[in-house]
């Protein structure tokens, strides 16, 4: 099966996963809440945003993007932590997530820095 370029990089796999368990942990919220909504676009956002930005031509085009998945990650993260600040989950439950979301930014941290390698995250 043939795959995009996007789909080959280990960042945007981990990406998809985390919007895979972000959508299973959302079931046990209700729709009516707010966070519910905001987790569901930021944790979009990030595979996204990394498709968007690794088909771009200029290394600022594509950090531009990378930035935004990395930002979109941070709020997912932040999102989490408002559910457990709401009793809406256990600090358990989240902690997947987190893990996954430390991944994703420390990798898109390197893309950025080897996109624009003068530059400090």
């Amino acid at each position: 099966m043939r795959q995009f370029d996007h789909e080959k990089l280990t960042v945007y796999q981990a990406a998809i996963q985390f919007v895979a368990w972000s959508s299973e942990l959302l079931t046990a919220v209700p729709k009516t809440i707010a966070i519910y909504n905001q987790l569901d676009r930021a944790s979009t956002s990030i595979p996204l945003n990394i498709a968007e930005g690794n088909g771009k031509h200029t290394p600022a085009d594509r950090c531009r993007y990378f930035d935004t998945a990395r930002g979109s990650a941070l709020e997912s993260a932040a999102c989490l932590d408002v559910l457990v600040a709401k009793s809406l989950m256990q600090p358990l439950q989240t902690s997947t997530g987190k893990e996954l979301l430390s991944e994703i930014v420390a990798m898109l941290v390197g893309l950025i820095r080897s996109n624009s390698p003068t530059r400090d995250v």
